[in-house]
């Protein structure tokens, strides 16, 4: 049991359990008491199962996990820029609210206590590989979950997003600042989250890490919570950039020790969020975001050089151009309002691009889903190439579209099939 630390939760009626038994598969099913979360773990793997609300209904077993392949998993393979026999898929948000699993935890508490409870957020995680059986299992997680290693606290406000009761505006609110210096002791649940996941998935699919780039983390943290128009930061872009540069390099610093932290935990790819890319223009993208994601970039391939790292640039278009000429993550991630095409145009035959289907699309028809994975499969040139929406899940999409999202690409077996990676055109900002 040593693989899984217990939540330190009092057990009132309809809390979250931390009591956890050795499960005999021999068995049969296990009762569970009305409003019990209870996470159950065997050696080698973790049975998560979950009865909340239920009354005397018998909980499901997963199935045993069959033996490790010595293929690296089809996700990581892609990434790393070799053909592959189909095209892999995930979907960002992918653990999220349109799930009528993940809703008996969502409803039920806040959202740091369910990405900072490994019981919990593994159980969030395994959730959509367990009913979509997607490539990629992204750790359930947030893109502000360092900043309070920083200093930085935040909170999740149901209705509004994250608020950062004290943004960082000045040189003095920089100066108050820490460095990321012991993330297992600053942020003890990644390690177990991560390394989890890893065993229990035991090469089935890919373990998927993330973070925020710099700009983003920096727009957020100055705002102090969600502002279409980004006022305050905008403002002191313009009036005093020498704060929010020093800023970006503080978080640039940081966020490689996270990313490292990261794979050293058990994560195989990584992506860097730039969720508020669409704030900038072409211009100051060049300058405020993209030199800092990559000197990030630079700095962890030069200790996790074989780690493929993801970058997706909410608002990409109009900066197609500035990522192929200075961007050198190994998978460009597409948001959904690029032409495929277009990009595939810009960036090569050689880049490995992820995306980039309209999330609403999941709301259409059997018909629709299937033209538009298929025109997003073809226009990638069904090769070099993850399939994913081009932004989060929505909630209230259906899980049937999901499944039948993820089921097209594991239909798309059309590629040509090599064990070697292509070589990548390194380039400079």
């Amino acid at each position: 049991m040593a693989a899984i630390g217990a939540a330190k939760l009092l057990a009132t009626p309809g809390s979250l359990h931390s009591s956890f038994v050795q499960r005999d598969y021999s068995a049969g099913s296990e009762l569970c008491s009305p409003g019990v979360v209870r996470i159950q773990t065997r050696p080698k793997w973790r049975e998560s199962i979950v009865c909340m609300h239920l009354n005397n209904v018998p909980a499901k077993k997963m199935q045993e996990p069959q033996v490790e392949s010595p293929k690296d998993p089809l996700l990581l393979r892609v990434a790393r820029g070799e053909d592959a026999e189909r095209t892999p898929v995930w979907l960002m948000r992918q653990a999220g609210r349109y799930m009528a699993e993940f809703r008996k935890y969502s409803q039920k508490y806040p959202f740091r206590l369910r990405s900072e409870t490994p019981e919990i957020a593994i159980e969030l995680s395994l959730q959509p590989w367990r009913a979509f059986q997607t490539d990629g299992v992204i750790m359930f997680s947030d893109i502000l979950t360092p900043l309070p290693a920083l200093g930085i606290e935040f909170d999740m406000v149901p209705g509004k997003g994250p608020v950062i009761s004290t943004p960082v505006r000045s040189f003095d609110d920089l100066r108050s600042l820490r460095s990321m210096d012991d993330p297992d002791k600053e942020l003890p649940f990644i390690r177990e989250i991560l390394s989890t996941l890893r065993a229990e998935i035991n090469g089935e699919s890919t373990i998927l890490g993330f973070v925020g780039t710099p700009w983003t983390l920096a727009a957020y943290a100055m705002e102090g919570s969600a502002n279409k128009n980004l006022l305050v930061t905008k403002s002191i872009m313009q009036n005093d950039p020498a704060i929010l540069e020093t800023f970006l390099d503080h978080l640039s610093e940081a966020l490689v020790v996270y990313i490292c932290h990261q794979i050293d935990c058990g994560a195989q790819v990584v992506q860097l969020f730039d969720s508020w890319a669409h704030h900038l223009s072409p211009q100051q993208f060049r300058r405020f975001s993209l030199p800092y994601a990559e000197k990030v970039i630079r700095r962890v391939k030069e200790r996790y050089p074989e780690t493929p790292l993801i970058f997706h640039a909410n608002g990409g278009t109009g900066k197609l151009h500035l990522l192929a000429e200075g961007c050198n993550a190994d998978v460009i991630g597409l948001d959904w309002s690029t032409e495929m095409q277009e990009a595939r145009k810009t960036f090569g035959t050689n880049r490995v691009l992820q995306g980039n289907v309209d999330p609403m699309v999941l709301f259409g028809s059997e018909e629709v889903i299937r033209r538009e994975v298929e025109r997003c499969i073809t226009e990638a040139g069904r090769s070099q190439h993850i399939l994913n929406v081009g932004h989060g899940v929505v909630q209230g999409t259906p899980e049937e579209a999901v499944r039948l999202f993820c089921q097209l690409a594991r239909e798309s077996g059309n590629c040509q099939t090599s064990s070697e990676p292509k070589q990548k055109q390194v380039v400079g900002v």
